[in-house]
Parts: C-alpha cells; structure tokens; sequence
C-alpha cells in the first residue's frame, strides 16, 4: 500500500492498496472437499468442481487491488484484475470511512440497485457516495489514506 504526494503544483496523492483474504480461500476449499464423498463412486467431477472453484476464488475474490486520486477510485479483484470498476471523481459525492461489521462482509462483488459492495473482510473501510444515490464500499489496507488522496484530488 502506498499513498505518495509529489511536491510541485499540480500534483496529487495518490493512493494504492492490496486487501487480501487467504482465510477466505482456505475456508472454501475446506468446505469444497467433502464434496467427492457425494459422488456416486467417481471422483473425477467432483475433484474438478473443487479445483475449479478454488482456482476461481483465487483468480477473482480473494483479494482487492484499488488505487484512490484525481482519476477517482479504480477497483479491481484478484489477480487478473477482473471484474474491474471505476469511479470518476466528478461521479463522487462524498468518501468516508466506517467500520464493517463482520456479518455485514459481502466477501466478493455484490451488487444490489442502491449499492456495491467490493469486500473480503471486516474492520475499516471505504464507502463512497455516489452523486446519483449510490453507496460503493471498497475494502482497502488503509481507508484513512484513500479517504485522504480523494480529498487532496477534489481540493
């Protein structure tokens, strides 16, 4: 995670931050394995199922890579980047920080008509307010810091 600000007019904090869950990784598989004891003497299927999920949860969900300044907020999942998000600065309203209960983790790409939620685990986080109604919440390392470079992009 990094927030650097570059001396000079013109110039912005920028801030960039990797929020990772291998529990959350770990969890699914475990819960996964169990799965070829159902199969009807072959394993074959179910042993790909499993692979295929946890290969997926790595690739997609197990963590969140966001950058925060005068680009606004750019999230992306995993470690191909996708799904990805951005959200220009003249599309935020406002950028807080709050605590996330842990039943109120969306673990992964929610979505809902009147809000997003890109979360792997509780504690501190970033929620935007979008200008049309919109509530986005972003797990990042540092929300404080994103909150902070938002600030200093919009001032």
């Amino acid at each position: 995670m990094t927030a650097a600000a570059f001396p000079g007019p013109g110039r912005h904090t920028i801030y960039t931050g990797q929020a990772t869950n291998w529990p959350f990784v770990l969890v699914s598989a475990a819960v996964a394995v169990p799965l070829p004891i159902l199969g009807n003497g072959s394993y074959t299927v179910p042993v790909v199922f499993i692979a295929v999920v946890v290969l997926v949860n790595v690739l997609t969900a197990a963590s969140i890579r966001t950058s925060a300044g005068p680009n606004g907020v750019s999230v992306r999942f995993g470690l191909l980047g996708w799904p990805r998000r951005t959200y220009r600065l003249d599309r935020i309203d406002r950028a807080e920080v709050i605590d996330l209960p842990p039943l109120h983790v969306a673990w992964g790409f929610w979505w809902t008509p009147s809000r997003t939620c890109y979360t792997v685990r509780s504690g501190p986080t970033l929620r935007l307010a979008l200008r049309n109604g919109r509530t986005v919440t972003v797990t990042v390392p540092d929300p404080h810091a994103a909150v902070a470079a938002l600030r200093d992009a919009t001032a």
